[in-house]
């Protein structure tokens, strides 16, 4: 591969890792730069919604002349057809890739990318994925329509257990069965299968691990909905209906059992906040050992510290809860005018030993009312960088300020707010008078 080939897709992977669209992620080799790994977000208010697929990208000496092939990764180690253009094996079958005939204009060109090929991808990753079957246009029946029907039904269940659940499990050392382990020990013989059921051979997966458990926090409540709102429309042990396009060895079978995710997802819930709650005492242990983190991140604070007091900003209030640079106390004063006039807010924000590998997690320890804050208290933002404190403390009081943000599901974690704020008027006043108790609330707590 010619040099220019090699900084061009430098260059689209730093396009992607900086850019705003937050469904996409990628990663690549550090020795070889032609393997890049990507991870697709489910959009909202589809079967897929909030699912982490991944797909393993190689390209050829031939770039760009040439797309790359692209295989997908969440297949149940090729056992789950999640689309009729994803197969069980990890093809994908899209006219950009040459894996599929499309109409005129529709193939590779020079001028695309990695990121051209993503959105692509997550085309296909539609409210009505059933329509992706070629011979869709002449499904008008009333058997066709119950396909569509179940067929997105078995994807949205599937999305929940393979895409959600499985990997985030393996990474923590959660079983199928639901015993746990620690994620730290060797797999032992009785349990070596049972391990590599949810395992991906790719070891370009971990560089997810911190994206899936941050994400997991907030689109909790979403996924619990989802089983919500699904458990009135099936049965448990119900079988998945086979579509007429699946064949033997390409298919999604299975069956539903939505009570049993709902105990999976609770549990990864607790798990991930337990990890959090430790990052603490393990970074103190770090801080004894006098490595670089503990130094660095203490000097981060101090200079935020010293930069807030020159501003004259006296909506935020910093401190290190017990002189610990892993653990760090958030308090914001509402601005008069503002929605938030008159409330008092604090937050935990926890820092990981592994900063900035594993990004910090904010969890709001006043009740607070807010499409940005789950019912579970995690805080949702996204900073400029991740690899400095500033900018998320930015991102914070930017999320806790902003009154008339854009519509994006994918930023909004609380579905009850959510719900109201983008509703009806009344919906809407509904919201305001709801963030309002919580003003009033957080003064009087704070007060007592």
């Amino acid at each position: 591969m010619s040099d220019q080939a090699i900084l061009r897709i430098t260059r689209e992977i730093k396009q992607i890792q900086q850019g705003a669209d937050l469904s996409l992620a990628v990663a690549y080799d550090e020795s070889d730069i032609r393997s890049v790994h990507a991870l697709v977000l489910g959009p909202p208010d589809t079967p897929y919604q909030f699912g982490f697929f991944e797909f393993a990208i190689k390209f050829s000496k031939d770039y760009p002349a040439k797309p790359p092939s692209v295989r997908a990764l969440t297949t149940n180690k090729g056992r789950c057809r999640f689309n009729p253009n994803i197969y069980a094996s990890g093809k994908v079958c899209l006219s950009i890739l040459g894996t599929w005939r499309g109409e005129r204009g529709e193939e590779w060109s020079s001028a695309q990318g990695v990121e051209s090929i993503l959105i692509s991808i997550q085309s296909l990753l539609s409210n009505n994925p059933y329509e992706n079957e070629p011979g869709y246009d002449k499904a008008h029946t009333a058997e066709d329509n119950e396909c569509k029907i179940s067929y997105i039904a078995k994807i949205r269940h599937e999305n929940l257990r393979i895409a959600v659940i499985e990997p985030l499990e393996s990474s923590l050392g959660i079983l199928p069965d639901g015993r746990t382990s620690k994620v730290s020990e060797q797999p032992s013989e009785e349990n070596e299968d049972d391990q590599l059921l949810n395992e991906d051979d790719d070891p370009l997966t971990d560089q997810f691990i911190d994206l899936r458990k941050r994400r997991f926090l907030w689109y909790f409540d979403s996924y619990i909905q989802t089983i919500d709102n699904a458990e009135l429309e099936t049965f448990r042990k119900r079988k998945f209906q086979r579509m007429p396009f699946e064949s033997q060895g390409n298919t999604m079978d299975g069956h539903f059992d939505y009570p049993e995710l709902r105990r999976r997802l609770a549990l990864l819930k607790e798990r991930i906040v337990y990890e959090t709650h430790k990052w603490p005492s393990e970074g103190l242990v770090v801080k004894e050992q006098g490595l670089g983190i503990a130094s660095n991140l203490q000097r981060q604070y101090e200079q935020i510290e010293e930069e807030l007091k020159r501003q004259k900003n006296f909506a935020v209030d910093l401190k290190l809860v017990d002189a610990n640079p892993f653990l760090w106390a958030f308090t914001y004063f509402g601005r008069p005018m503002s929605h938030l006039d008159g409330g008092i807010f604090k937050f935990k924000i926890y820092l990981s030993p592994r900063f900035p590998d594993e990004q910090p997690r904010v969890f709001v320890d006043t009740s607070l009312f807010h499409i940005r804050v789950s019912r579970e208290g995690v805080l949702c933002y996204f900073p400029r960088r991740t690899d400095e404190m500033r900018y998320h403390i930015e991102a914070i009081v930017a999320v806790l300020e902003e009154e008339s943000p854009p519509y994006d599901p994918r930023t909004t974690v609380n579905p009850e707010a959510t719900k109201l704020f983008w509703g009806s008027p009344q919906d809407r006043k509904i919201y305001n008078r709801a963030l309002r108790r919580s003003v009033e609330q957080s003064a009087e707590e704070t007060y007592v």
